[in-house]
């Protein structure tokens, strides 16, 4: 079969008649009768709730939000029958180092917007710089579904389809990935499938392993483990609606706005990093831009259905390693907290561990700087890893 690869530039444009369907939508909106007490103790917290539902409709304004988007290089990579969005900008200065960033869930390619900058080198040009690939995932925003379309790609598929994109699309022999969430697992695979294109891998938590024999693990692996499984009964029904039930939700979810926001919105306040005041990590501007993103483009349940492709054929099974180097980024409200490093070391060969001191789940997005900073200086420390290491024993991350 004859291999196409193309890209151009792509401009966001949503039609006024989707944009108006939209707000009538929200005019329609049918607003639960019961357990209407506040807080957000079983759900999206009614006063909040009515509160961003009456910005949407009235106040939320999506044409400035576009046009600050396509700020950004956007592109649409054509791999085969594929069509993947990614965001490109690259940095300033004399080869910088390319870098593919990947999202989660129910995040999207937002969630490094405000990093951008500070990895491209425009605040400092005297720090390290990269270029950077922001892609909408396979199944979310504008990337959507990938032919055939009766099929979500698995994690390891979409790793596969990520690195065309980095190495014959957009030319780069080695790159950076790094990622959270999902992305956190597509870096992972990427890394184990291609080792010799992946520089170094950089994460915000150590994926999906939930397979790990539990008589191997120390006292304090094991106390980390329980902690994370009852953070999971207490706050992880969604996931097992999504790996169980996936159709059943999104008919509801891609039929109404105020149910897509009221599902989105939950998991934003219960991971960011100051829950009881949502609004202090991510500002409703950007909340509902995100939500959007997923209305506009009609992708929520393709962004969903990979946790029912995990749950049948997990990315990563026993006996997965990360041998490329590691650097990990954990922030303190991330889920049940940063985790031991020796659990961490049982499947990824870390040569930096950085416990940031503020940040959620989102940390990348709340907290851009200081994440990009922290990308910046495990750059550095690579680099300073192939000055002390003696020549015979250098890593291949001397292409740096």
């Amino acid at each position: 079969m004859r291999t196409l690869l193309t890209t151009q530039p792509f401009h966001i444009g949503i039609s006024q008649a989707v944009l108006d369907d939209l707000r009538a939508r929200l005019t329609r909106t049918r607003r639960a009768r019961v357990l209407r007490k506040g807080g957000w103790e079983g759900g999206s917290d009614p006063g909040y709730f009515d509160e961003l539902l009456r910005y949407w409709r009235d106040e939320y304004d999506w044409r400035a939000q576009e046009h600050a988007l396509n700020q950004l290089s956007h592109f649409i990579a054509r791999i085969d029958d594929a069509s993947v969005h990614y965001v490109h900008e690259t940095g300033l200065g004399a080869n910088p180092t390319p870098l593919l960033l990947l999202h989660g869930w129910p995040d999207s390619f937002l969630r490094y917007r405000g990093a951008i900058p500070h990895l491209t080198g425009v605040h400092d040009q005297h720090e390290p710089r990269f270029d950077v690939v922001v892609p909408s995932l396979p199944g979310f925003g504008f990337t959507g579904l990938i032919p055939p379309a009766s099929r979500v790609p698995s994690i390891r598929t979409a790793a596969q389809l990520l690195h065309r994109l980095m190495t014959e699309v957009l030319g780069y022999e080695e790159f950076m990935v790094a990622g959270g969430d999902g992305g956190s697992a597509i870096a992972q695979s990427m890394a184990m499938q291609f080792p010799d294109s992946i520089i170094a891998v950089h994460l915000t938590d150590i994926g999906w392993y939930g397979n790990l024999n539990p008589e191997s693990l120390s006292d304090t692996e094991r106390k980390y483990m329980d902690a994370a499984k009852r953070r999971f009964m207490e706050d992880g029904a969604y996931a097992m609606v999504h790996a169980s039930q996936p159709r059943a939700l999104a008919a509801s979810l891609n039929d109404s706005p105020a149910g897509l926001a009221s599902w989105i919105a939950d998991r934003f306040h219960s991971w960011a990093a100051s829950p009881r005041h949502l609004e202090e990590s991510l500002n409703r501007d950007e909340i509902l831009t995100n939500i959007t993103i997923y209305w506009v483009t009609q992708t929520i349940q393709s962004s969903i259905y990979g946790y029912l492709e995990e749950t049948r054929q997990p990315s990563l099974g026993p006996g997965s390693f990360v041998e490329r180097p590691v650097g990990l980024a954990l922030f303190p409200k991330d889920l049940a907290g940063p985790p031991p490093r020796r659990l961490a070391e049982r499947t990824l060969n870390v040569v930096r561990w950085t416990e940031m001191p503020r940040g959620g789940h989102f940390g990348a997005w709340e907290f851009p700087r200081e994440y990009a900073a922290e990308l910046k200086n495990f750059l550095v420390s690579l680099e300073d890893m192939l000055i002390t290491q003696p020549q015979h024993e250098q890593p291949r991350t001397q292409a740096l």
